[in-house]
């Protein structure tokens, strides 16, 4: 088990946001599931807990009720390397969910993601400040990251 480990709270959907997340990315496994008994607190044969890995990473799920929900304050940074990639990550995670600007969406549970290609970090950091900034206002007017139109932002500046 890794250190520190992501952990997720659902109402009721924690095993079908498992099979979700772990459907869409490669590399990825539900490790374990905890289901309620008789005693509860939850149905009996629901999930109370799981573990699942998305390419490596490990988290945790609970069907902890509705006490809490998820936040945009907490998200999960998604490294893509292709514009593909991010087509791909981008549609299947929006699905049933709000996209968001700057490559931030949220999916159906209201888990918030950035789908975000490698290159989008490498332009922001050039050491032309006007290269740099033109990514920015670019990238500002996007919602899904669009690799293409950040290289012309930073070519024509």
């Amino acid at each position: 088990m890794q250190k520190i480990t992501p952990f997720l709270w659902f109402n009721d959907q924690a095993e079908e946001a498992m099979n979700f997340y772990t459907s869409i990315f490669k590399n990825s496994k539900i490790t374990m599931l905890r289901r309620y008994g008789e005693e509860g607190p939850g149905p009996k044969g629901s999930v109370m807990t799981g573990t699942f890995e998305l390419e490596g990473q490990e988290f945790m799920a609970l069907n902890g009720g509705p006490h809490f929900s998820f936040s945009p304050a907490i998200s999960l940074f998604v490294d893509c390397q292709t514009q593909e990639e991010v087509d791909e990550l981008w549609d299947k995670l929006s699905a049933g969910g709000a996209p968001n600007q700057c490559g931030w969406l949220q999916d159906k549970y209201g888990v918030s993601w950035q789908i975000i290609p490698s290159v989008l970090g490498d332009m922001l950091g050039d050491k032309n400040p006007a290269k740099a900034g033109a990514v920015m206002k670019a990238m500002l007017q996007m919602r899904k990251i669009d690799i293409k139109g950040l290289q012309e932002a930073y070519e024509q500046a």
